[in-house]
């Protein structure tokens, strides 16, 4: 077991920082640790103090090729030296990846709309499907997080986003998400027979107008806790929408580019939804999205309806065609799902070593760890603890959760078995010295 010296949070170059901050910024992530980083390199992140510390959270599911990858790093500055920004004109960058993308998704996808976030993404989803369709409901779920404006904030069943905005945007149809652990129906998934695609039917018939067009879902649940559904409901969701003529839409924000062990998320059960969002990972630190759709579903736009300002500009897109290289080369989705299934067979151990681990769920690099107490009781003040004893032992992870108590640990797609394993060791230690 490599052995990190533990230090002290915050460092005095971060206090300073972080004082600045606090007086000239509004606060913007809630319970994260006080430490500024300085720089990083694949799986180590070095903050301003000189302190080292092992990247469990791939800045928040972005860095699916690791920190400061030299490949990605040359793609950005030879394009910065050429052309930056030309909006709306097309570029040998923007074109080469709008092609490369297409090559690796299912034949039905056959457009891209190149964007710079998450919420460009789903929002850019949101309208198409209200055009299309010519219905403005969408039927999406609890604890649903697909962005923070205002119309994917509208759509969204994390209460944290939508708290204190007045009302949403109309149109919004909410159903419970498949979470086993808590199920809202007290089912059980191993008879069940997915009792809440059964209720989808009913929700719709006493919570909408009959005007849903749309479904859309997440093929895990990042911001409420890395909630993961029972294998096949993704299938059968798609089934019952497709029975009932509704698009489905598959926001794969944070899913995609190899973090559950495939490309895509939807491959597990090739899933063929009729739009896929993208983003996160897809620029891997350079601020990249889109919205993949099937050509007749986006020819309903007009032209000059779907643009973006900074939307498939050629340094994003010129570092997005490094990812993709980068992917294939290194073989990072297979890593993914290898050293997945060792990180987490090896946490389920210390689930059953410690009560207050009461779930371990995930897949490839994106495991969710629920703390609770007395039970199956929330333990965010618990959780909140465990995160800051392990990033002073030199392990940095983040806290999430429709309770704030669940772990989420998700390094980049380049860790090795022998780093995860550091990793597991000091989380082991953390959690030992809080419940001492």
């Amino acid at each position: 077991m490599q052995e990190l010296p533990q230090r002290e949070i915050p460092g005095p170059r971060s206090a300073e920082l972080l004082a600045i901050s606090a007086a000239s910024e509004p606060p913007c992530a809630a319970d994260q640790l006080p430490i500024v980083w300085d720089h990083a390199e694949r799986v180590w992140i070095t903050d301003v103090d000189g302190n080292r510390y092992l990247d469990f959270t791939s800045g928040v599911l972005v860095t699916n090729v690791g920190h400061s990858h030299p490949k990605h790093v040359e793609a950005i500055q030879q394009q910065a030296a050429r052309l930056m920004n030309c909006y709306s004109f097309p570029t040998p960058e923007r074109v080469t990846l709008s092609q490369r993308v297409l090559e690796t998704l299912p034949p039905n996808l056959n457009r891209v709309f190149l964007l710079s976030t998450g919420s460009e993404a789903t929002e850019a989803a949101i309208r198409v499907a209200k055009r299309y369709t010519g219905r403005f409901e969408i039927l999406s779920f609890w604890g649903a997080f697909h962005g923070r404006t205002f119309g994917a904030m509208s759509v969204a069943g994390n209460m944290k986003t939508r708290y204190h905005f007045g009302p949403s945007v109309p149109g919004a149809v909410l159903a419970p998400y498949p979470y086993c652990y808590r199920c809202p129906y007290d089912k059980q998934p191993d008879d069940c027979g997915f009792y809440c695609i059964d209720m989808l039917d009913r929700v719709i018939e006493s919570a909408s107008t009959g005007d849903v067009g749309a479904v859309m879902v997440e093929p895990y649940q990042g911001a409420s806790g890395f909630i993961f559904p029972p294998d096949g409901w993704l299938k059968a969701l798609e089934e019952w929408a497709g029975e009932r003529d509704l698009l489905l839409i598959v926001d794969e924000v944070q899913a995609s580019f190899g973090r559950t062990g495939r490309m895509y998320a939807i491959e597990w059960e090739d899933v063929r939804p009729q739009m896929l969002c993208l983003g996160k990972g897809f620029g891997s630190g350079m601020p990249t999205s889109a919205l993949v759709a099937e050509e007749q579903i986006l020819a309903a736009m007009k032209t000059g309806e779907l643009s973006s300002t900074w939307g498939g500009n050629p340094l994003a897109s010129a570092a997005s065609l490094a990812v993709l290289d980068i992917m294939a080369e290194e073989n990072l989705p297979e890593n993914a799902q290898e050293v997945g299934a060792h990180l987490k067979k090896r946490l389920l151990a210390l689930g059953e070593k410690y009560d207050c681990l009461g779930d371990v769920r995930g897949k490839g690099l994106v495991i969710g760890l629920e703390f609770v107490k007395d039970g199956k009781e929330p333990a965010p003040e618990l959780t909140g603890q465990v995160v800051f004893a392990a990033a002073e032992r030199g392990l940095m992870l983040g806290k999430l959760g429709i309770y704030g108590n669940v772990i989420r640990v998700a390094p980049p797609l380049v860790i090795t078995r022998e780093e995860a394993d550091i990793g597991v060791d000091i989380l082991d230690r953390a959690i030992a010295s809080v419940l001492d």
